[in-house]
């Protein structure tokens, strides 16, 4: 899928660049696209209650009270039912580009097959609230949909007679079909909110709200488009004649065209290859997952900040097993691990001061150990030559700088949540460079959540492991930015190196042999 995913994501690194300049990183739609879809969801739901109180079941009760909210109380029912309208479309937007952007990122297969498979009735349950609630309007686009849609549904072999019948003469159809309607109108949208509910489960602390200032933006955005393109209905519904034009809301109804050129059946065969497609996508093929999280008891006093920390969920405590007088251990969940070792920065034994034996932690990615880090730190810092040098830790999934070599070294880290606050003190003290620069994904939009969240509060000591005092704050930057910001990220390390230059060399601070044991006990407690 690697050939798919490149443009796609290729795609989406332009457009947040650019929606990043005209809203700010905070605000970027696109990093808050299912927290937008959820805001959409609750103004639907309310403008929905609004008109339920006004809407009347009935052949002609149903278009007569819409008629009613749209004309006579058009500047509040009419609203509230063009917001209804409109936020239902908005609902559907931002689901499917949040569906392309986690498939761009690759951010649906592996331990996140779950949340992307439960998506799949969400999808579902989405167009079925979208179609009834066009049905219960009953006007010549409702009688349009009702033919279509029982015909489609007849196809299957599951009704005794078929339902289209109800629809072929005003005589067949009572009062009932709205009473279902409306039934099935609102339990589906309730159905809904239990399935996203399930969607989010695998996902510690879920963003269900958009920023305030964002979400005021979207509402008065949609509110502006209800007053000045309000909702309206079409002519009533009249089953002695034949609907032959119809205004479309393509975002629920653009599947009914085909049902004109194609058989039932061949529309059911295709919507089933879709959805199935869709469902099985984590698997087609499997993720290549890298080694998950290993625990090494002799170094873990069960103080739960890696619990605290991860993204995912997948570290838990349970009872000690190894006999030590800690109550409780750090167990990883295989499953739900995604090996972006925001756990090793959390961990307070994480420190590249040790010199004696093994560096280990009590929590380290196999396959990128914290030994592995402490030894690229110091190769990347051997390359580094002449004034105003910077060693720029980055995050795999960030912006890349054009141009390393000389004064600007480069360590890669699975995300940048994984580096741990002392790394930037052993950088500082050994003088291994003169400023350390922190990179990352942009504000709001971590590949791993919360990565650069946790590093700008541990930096500011507002989470453990913090930053020790004695690091000179002038002597380390942040920058967080989408990955198609690679010259960005250039132009402020060379700002940031010429500050530097202005400093002089940091200041070389190789601690004796004594005291690097008080060094690891002072990390160790935070």
């Amino acid at each position: 899928m690697t050939w798919l995913q490149r443009p796609v994501r290729a795609a989406f690194d332009i457009a947040e660049l650019g929606l990043d300049r005209v809203f700010s990183q905070h605000w970027n739609p696109l990093h808050h696209l299912g927290a937008l879809g959820f805001f959409m969801y609750w103004i639907v739901a309310a403008s929905g209650i609004y008109l339920y109180i006004f809407f009347d079941t009935g052949i002609t009760a149903a278009y007569s009270s819409v008629e009613y909210m749209t004309n006579d109380q058009w500047y509040l029912a009419g609203v509230m039912r063009s917001l209804h309208r409109y936020a239902s479309d908005a609902m559907v937007l931002f689901m499917v580009i949040h569906m392309a952007r986690e498939f761009g990122l690759d951010r649906y297969r592996g331990v996140r097959w779950f949340t992307w498979s439960t998506g799949v009735p969400i999808i579902v349950l989405l167009f079925v609230c979208g179609i009834t609630g066009y049905w219960l309007v009953w006007d010549q686009l409702a009688q349009f949909v009702a033919v279509r849609s029982t015909e489609w549904l007849d196809w299957l072999p599951i009704f005794g007679t078929p339902t289209a019948a109800n629809f072929l003469t005003p005589e067949s159809l009572d009062d009932r079909f709205f009473s279902l309607m409306i039934f099935i109108h609102i339990a589906a949208p309730l159905i809904l909110l239990l399935i996203l509910w399930i969607h989010l489960q695998r996902v510690s602390r879920p963003q269900i709200n958009p920023p305030r200032g964002l979400a005021v933006g979207m509402f008065a955005m949609m509110l502006a488009l209800s007053l000045v393109m309000p909702a309206t209905s079409h002519a009533p519904a009249d089953l002695s004649t034949v609907v032959s034009v119809v205004r479309l809301d393509w975002y629920y109804l653009g599947l009914y065209p085909l049902m004109d050129y194609w058989s039932a059946g061949t529309v059911w065969a295709a919507l089933t290859v879709v959805l199935l497609t869709v469902m099985f996508l984590p698997w087609m093929p499997p993720m290549r997952r890298a080694a998950t999280a290993r625990v090494y008891l002799d170094h873990c006093n069960g103080c739960v900040r890696c619990v605290d920390d991860c993204p995912f969920g997948a570290v838990s405590m349970v009872p000690r097993t190894d006999g030590a007088k800690f109550a409780e251990e750090a167990l990883v969940d295989p499953d739900l691990c995604v090996s972006c070792g925001i756990c090793v920065g959390a961990c307070p034994s994480s420190t590249p001061f040790r010199r004696r034996g093994e560096i280990v932690t009590g929590i380290d990615l196999p396959d990128f150990s914290l030994a592995d880090l402490r030894a690229a730190t110091e190769a990347a810092a051997e390359a580094l030559d002449g004034e105003g040098r910077v060693l720029v830790f980055g995050c795999a999934h960030g912006p890349r700088p054009s141009k390393k070599g000389g004064t600007t070294a480069f360590v890669t880290l699975p995300c940048i949540g994984m580096l741990p606050p002392s790394f930037i003190d052993y950088t500082l003290s050994r003088g291994l460079a003169d400023g350390v620069m922190l990179s990352g994904c942009a504000e709001d939009a971590c590949y791993h959540r919360f990565g650069a969240e946790w590093t700008d509060a541990r930096v500011d000591r507002q989470r453990d492991p913090q930053l020790r005092r004695r690091v000179p704050r002038e002597r380390v930057r942040r920058h967080w930015a989408g990955r198609a910001e690679g010259k960005a990220l250039s132009a402020e390390i060379e700002r940031f190196a010429d500050g530097l230059r202005q400093l002089g060399p940091a200041a070389s601070d190789p601690l004796p042999p004594s005291s690097e044991r008080i060094l690891e006990t002072v990390e160790s407690d935070g």
